[in-house]
């Protein structure tokens, strides 16, 4: 494929928001033919699906859950991000299979081999070429937030459970050193974006 796939993850209030506005923007003033999307989502049915996930009124297994971000990842994949890879795009994705490893490979306790299996079936054939980690602590997410209590299903968890999540990301970023940059989200915006657009022209995503 000739296009490239960047994936932005985190835990909930990093900034991945914020720094997509700013990629949006590099971009467009800069040329490139890139495509922004998310996870779960991105296709009516990936978007349905990401319904059921985060609504805090409809529980669902941990297992179920697995299943579902599994199954909104293959229609996603198959149907947006393949398509635009191939056509030569840069991908931005909010949050990937990195963040099932996290949430439920780790906080959920459902392990990494299984979550890994499922990714190799939802993903598809796709692979990310880099990955921007916004590293920050759950406590200080939750801070810029204004607290959970009003957030979807995963961000009510307690926080032992986003602590889980946040050392999960960071046993990721230690696996997978060659695809994954870990960034200090504690930084003001600009410096997250200028940071991530040097790790993208670092791995010749973009030209410097």
């Amino acid at each position: 494929m000739s296009g490239r796939f960047v994936t932005v993850e985190g835990c909930e209030g990093v900034g991945k928001s914020t720094l997509i506005a700013g990629l949006k923007e590099y971009f467009a003033r800069e040329g490139y033919d890139a495509v922004f999307t998310r996870e779960p989502g991105g296709t009516p049915a990936a978007e349905r699906i990401r319904s059921i996930i985060l609504d805090p009124d409809c529980p669902v297994t941990p297992h179920a859950e697995l299943m579902l971000y599994a199954a909104a990842r293959a229609q996603h994949t198959e149907e947006f991000i393949l398509p635009a890879l191939r056509a030569g795009k840069i991908v931005v994705c909010d949050r990937y299979s990195d963040s099932t490893l996290a949430y439920q490979g780790y906080a959920r306790g459902l392990g990494a081999e299984v979550c890994e299996r499922l990714s190799v079936l939802s993903e598809r054939g796709a692979k990310i070429d880099l990955t921007l980690f916004l590293d920050l602590s759950p406590e200080k997410g939750f801070a810029r937030k204004g607290g959970a209590d009003k957030g979807d299903r995963l961000e009510k968890e307690s926080l032992d459970f986003h602590m889980r999540v946040y050392e999960g990301f960071r046993e990721i970023a230690r696996r997978n050193p060659r695809r994954v940059v870990s960034i200090d989200a504690s930084l003001g915006a600009d410096e997250v974006l200028s940071l991530s657009i040097a790790a993208m022209k670092e791995r010749g995503i973009v030209h410097g």
